[in-house]
């Protein structure tokens, strides 16, 4: 039997309708997407408190400058300690579940943002997973460097309240929330340096994520995602929070150009589609949030720590609020006509931090609770049709209740419609000429993996 489920744009409702061979009309129920208890739970401790208390002591090392090292007890040395120090805590209260460590490494001059041989070092705490037959690894990042107007300058006090403590922080609270809780997948919490010297420190990590062929499904970016306004629009709003995502994949883009535009999948790389991902299942576990979807790698012209990980094929995106201030960020502290400027704790909004990492923690639990990915996805194209065929294979890993059949019309954003089976295969009363499909697993406890899109198939 298949269920529908209407997908709105809320993603908050949904019909469950009789099945003959896919579906008929009659609706017999309507009911709430359902919502896993224990990842309810875990969102409902995301403490605004917690949050305000870790950004307060990462503006209190005065500048977080990546190369301002260790100035008494100011700098980003004391900063990383610090943050080690505290996923210590929670590895100490995880029964052994979580460690941490500083991945360290030295960095020579390079005649532009670095003038100076620096001791690089990113902070990450790994959650490791109970299944030893899932080697898969979500990773969330924030970064933990500061700067002013100047780039180059290591002395300033350069608070760094939102861009990026508020993405370290976030980090630094969802380590301290998940680490109670045991997840089949390893979850990597992660805070990294040099992001405002060139993306420096998620470069060195996603490249050893390369050199130890790490099977990295997602990678949630959170750079700048504490602040409610706009300086100059004087936009105000906590409810809206940017997901931004590659749409054409650029990496080995020349190899798959052909299938890409014979199959019409130019909006279904694996950034668009963890991007939808992330607005289903943040929507439907936070209120008052909408996960805006943003057809861009990152804003116009700049760029963030998700980039060296797209750069090399992995599935990632960036989370960022709504209104950027730009009086509050890459900013001298100064007053000037009136107007003050610098990235302080006081232009933040904590509620509005607290609804983007418990949209964060809500994704990277359903994903590390999911089943992996369905093998083998196809459709069958033997012969033209106005149904769509779909086959597949059971995850490798994983206990599965079912899959969902996603459905959308080729020009919408994201999913509108998805279809429950517990079998291998469907025929859908929908053509492929008007419709994208994609396969998700999911698990007993109702946890769905990332989606799947058919290869065609002549079997």
């Amino acid at each position: 039997m298949i269920r529908a489920i209407h997908m709105k744009k809320s993603f908050l409702a949904f019909i469950i309708l009789s099945a003959a061979k896919v579906l008929t009309s009659s609706s017999q129920a309507q009911t709430t997407i359902y919502r896993d208890p224990a990842i309810t739970q875990l969102v409902e401790q995301v403490s605004a408190d917690s949050l305000k208390a870790h950004v307060e002591k990462l503006v209190s090392f005065g500048t977080r400058q990546t190369l301002s090292g260790t100035q008494g007890k100011r700098g980003i040395v004391p900063a990383r300690e610090w943050i080690l120090s505290k996923f210590q805590e929670f590895g100490r209260q995880s029964g052994g579940r979580l460690t941490a460590t500083i991945d360290t490494w030295t960095l020579q001059p390079d005649g532009r943002r670095v003038d100076k041989v620096v001791d690089m070092g990113n902070v990450m705490a790994t959650l490791k997973g109970t299944d030893p037959s899932d080697d898969r690894i979500f990773l969330v990042s924030g970064h933990m460097d500061s700067r002013v107007s100047n780039v180059m300058n290591s002395t300033d006090d350069a608070p760094g309240a939102n861009d990026d403590g508020s993405g370290t922080a976030a980090v630094i609270e969802l380590a301290r929330v998940m680490s109670k809780q045991s997840f089949p997948a390893t979850i990597i919490f992660v805070t990294v340096a040099g992001e405002e010297q060139g993306l420096l420190g998620a470069d060195h990590l996603a490249q050893r994520a390369v050199d130890e062929k790490w099977n990295l499904e997602a990678l949630l970016n959170n750079d700048i995602m504490g602040s409610n306004n706009s300086h100059d629009t004087k936009l105000i709003d906590n409810t809206i929070v940017r997901v931004f995502s590659e749409g054409l994949p650029g990496f080995e883009t020349d190899k798959s150009a052909a299938s890409l535009r014979q199959y019409g999948l130019e909006n279904d790389g694996k950034a668009r589609t963890l991007a939808r991902y992330v607005k289903e299942v943040g929507e439907r576990y936070v209120d008052h949030l909408e996960v805006r979807m943003v057809y861009r790698n990152d804003r116009y012209l700049r760029g963030g720590d998700h980039t060296p990980f797209v750069n090399r094929g992995f599935g990632a995106v960036r989370i960022t609020e709504m209104n950027e201030n730009f009086q509050h960020q890459h900013q001298d502290l100064r007053v000037e006509n009136g107007v003050d400027y610098g990235d302080k704790i006081e232009y933040m909004d904590f509620e509005y931090l607290r609804k983007n990492t418990a949209m964060n923690l809500a994704n990277l639990a359903n994903l590390a609770k999911s089943p992996t990915q369905p093998q083998n996805v196809t459709m069958d194209v033997r012969s033209l049709t106005n149904t769509t065929k779909l086959y597949w294979q059971a995850p490798k890993t994983g206990k599965v209740k079912g899959y969902y059949i996603l459905m959308r019309e080729t020009h919408w954003p994201f999913w509108q419609k998805k279809f429950f089976t517990d079998k291998l295969g469907a025929e859908m009363p929908y053509s492929k000429d008007n419709y994208f499909f994609a396969v998700q697993a999911v698990s007993e406890d109702g946890n769905e993996g990332l989606p799947v899109l058919p290869k065609p198939g002549m079997r």
